[in-house]
């Protein structure tokens, strides 16, 4: 009896990673390019976690290009293209200035692109892994032919894209409150 319930079992699981692996895609693409209060906290501590994780993933990267070759190189590489993109979504995202607050809308093209190409990432790797797991008779050259270093790239993109835009938004947001404080005690001074 209870081996009847193992095929139900992986078809339930199978069922719920083929619908939400999708919507968590949609989702993340609706979350991503949502207008949203630029916030000071918020963005420094995303900056700073952001940091901690570059940090680990290049101390991990350097680790394992030991058994993968091009490893630590691909990622630095998709670490350079994510702040370059980053920077380019800052240019790109529509910013709302008001007195009391700073309002920002990601660019809904770029965001979109980051997360085909990350969701198409994880997919190709899956594939390959698959692929390269049949074929290779070493375990050490199937982790290699799975294209590590390449979802290493695409991880270490993301992590770039990030990182340069949350520190422009928190810049932003510094620049922001000190205008408006500027512009506050310029008024209080012209009206004594």
């Amino acid at each position: 009896m209870p081996l009847l319930l193992l095929p139900l079992i992986a078809i339930f699981l199978a069922l719920l990673l083929a619908i939400g692996v999708p919507l968590s895609v949609f989702q993340r693409y609706r979350a991503g390019t949502a207008r949203r209060q630029a916030r000071g906290w918020l963005a420094a501590t995303n900056v700073f976690s952001l940091l901690l994780s570059v940090g680990i993933f290049l101390v991990s990267a350097a680790i394992t290009s030991a058994w993968v070759p091009r490893l630590f190189s691909f990622s630095v590489l998709g670490l350079i293209g994510g702040v370059c993109l980053g920077l380019a979504g800052l240019a790109l995202t529509q910013w709302e200035p008001a007195p009391s607050s700073l309002h920002f809308t990601p660019n809904r093209w770029l965001v979109l692109a980051i997360t085909l190409a990350v969701a198409g990432r994880i997919a190709l790797g899956f594939w390959r892994a698959w692929h390269a797991w049949h074929t290779t008779p070493d375990a050490k050259t199937w982790i290699a032919a799975a294209g590590l270093a390449g979802s290493m790239a695409a991880g270490a993109v993301v992590l770039g894209y990030y990182l340069s835009f949350w520190t422009g938004v928190w810049l932003r947001v510094r620049r922001h409150k000190a205008t408006t404080s500027r512009l506050g005690r310029d008024k209080l001074s012209t009206r004594g």
